[in-house]
């Protein structure tokens, strides 16, 4: 069942709040330095208020279904975390957060594997041929790395174990950098939840073209660009799997990464479209992440 408006409403309100308190709390410093500390002040005791409060909620409850269901609701969830009272522990939380996102991973011909976590890091693995698609590979790892930061925040790094023999480490930081050098971030798309099976819509997010369509129960999002003739896809017919671009009439399947099915080898540009909180969102950088850098 699709969620009601007014509650998507909610779930994205709740979802931008500490961004909200945290522009407020800048605004006080105009005031002077004893105006934002009596601020930060107001805000702790507020939080630990809640916190404590919380805290007797799950001692009262006394339920262990009850609990888990806490647990497993995304905005309930994020608080438990913060209060430190969250009752799985993060092996747990990063292997239930990688099982949500492995449906998608498919979708893109690979998969992640869990090998351990050493103090406050992850350490994974690719697979699958998505690691041989560097737009596809990208989009795997902005969406395992959010997945992972939503469940588990005190994770301050994430390593990925090359497939290779030598095992090599490989540091987050260089992992993610063409990630992070275009400028990406998520951004509310709830509208996209309306699109009925078989249909295509042309989206503008954080003005950047969208195009996105429903196969099935599924939904897939791809930058509004046709890799074969340089041409938007508007217009763009979808027949079950397969898109027919309206200009050169390449085709491409969307289920799984947008691969071309013809012999120029191009294939679109996808964007990680995930429900965060319950709310549909898009990953959306400032270029196609198949463009070279």
């Amino acid at each position: 069942m699709a969620d009601r408006p007014e509650e998507i409403q909610g779930d994205a309100r709740w979802r931008t709040a500490g961004d909200r308190i945290q522009t407020l709390l800048d605004a006080t410093a105009t005031g002077g330095a004893a105006v934002r500390e009596r601020a930060e002040q107001l805000v702790r005791e507020v939080v630990e208020l809640y916190g404590a409060s919380l805290s007797r909620i799950v001692e009262l409850v006394d339920d262990p279904a009850i609990v888990e269901r806490l647990a497993t609701d995304d905005l309930v969830a994020s608080l438990l975390l913060v209060h430190g009272l969250h009752p799985h522990d993060v092996y747990r939380r990063v292997s239930d957060a990688l099982e949500r996102v492995r449906p998608y991973l498919g979708s893109h011909g690979g998969d992640v594997g869990l090998l351990d976590i050493v103090e406050d890091t992850v350490r994974l693995r690719f697979t699958g041929s998505c690691t041989s698609c560097p737009s596809s590979a990208v989009t795997l790892e902005l969406t395992v790395e959010d997945a992972i930061r939503a469940a588990a925040p005190e994770i301050s790094s994430i390593e990925v174990v090359s497939s290779e023999a030598e095992a090599a480490l490989i540091p987050a930081e260089t992992l993610l950098a063409k990630v992070h050098s275009t400028g990406t971030a998520w951004h509310q798309v709830p509208e996209l939840a309306e699109l009925a099976p078989g249909e295509i819509g042309g989206f503008t997010v954080d003005g950047v073209s969208v195009l996105a369509c429903r196969v099935g129960d599924q939904l897939y999002a791809y930058h509004d660009h046709c890799p074969a003739c340089d041409e938007s896809l508007a217009g763009a017919e979808l027949h079950e799997e397969r898109l027919s671009c309206p200009g050169c009439h390449a085709h491409f399947d969307v289920v799984h990464a947008g691969a071309g099915l013809d012999d120029h080898g191009a294939h679109l540009d996808p964007i990680p479209l995930l429900a965060r909180d319950g709310v549909l969102s898009l990953a959306v950088p400032a270029e196609p992440m198949g463009a070279p850098a």
